[in-house]
């Protein structure tokens, strides 16, 4: 998963829409990743072809995005591999020091 879908679905705990989500990946990453429109809207496109999130419009028109369930198991996942990694990166740290 790139870490862009994987901020992109961290930030679908509830209904967003593009703008939306740009501005919460700002905030969860501390500023440090920027989604620029071409970015995350492909990337939105083949989360969306993929089954991992739905699309729908609001009462105001604004189109939100949604994880969908498959969405919910697929972040799940990728969660508990970077747990993975990170829990092995601690073991060897010390080694390249």
């Amino acid at each position: 998963m790139t870490e862009t879908a994987f901020y992109i679905l961290l930030s679908l705990t509830e209904p967003r829409h593009g703008y939306g989500i740009i501005k919460h990946v700002e905030e969860i990453s501390n500023g440090r990743i920027r989604l620029g429109s071409g970015t995350i809207y492909g990337t939105l496109t083949k989360m969306q072809k993929d089954g991992v999130i739905t699309v729908f419009a609001d009462a105001e028109r604004k189109t939100l995005y949604e994880i969908t369930d498959s969405g919910k198991e697929l972040i799940t996942a990728e969660i508990e591999r970077l747990k993975e990694l990170h829990r092995n990166a601690l073991k060897y740290e010390g080694e390249f020091k």
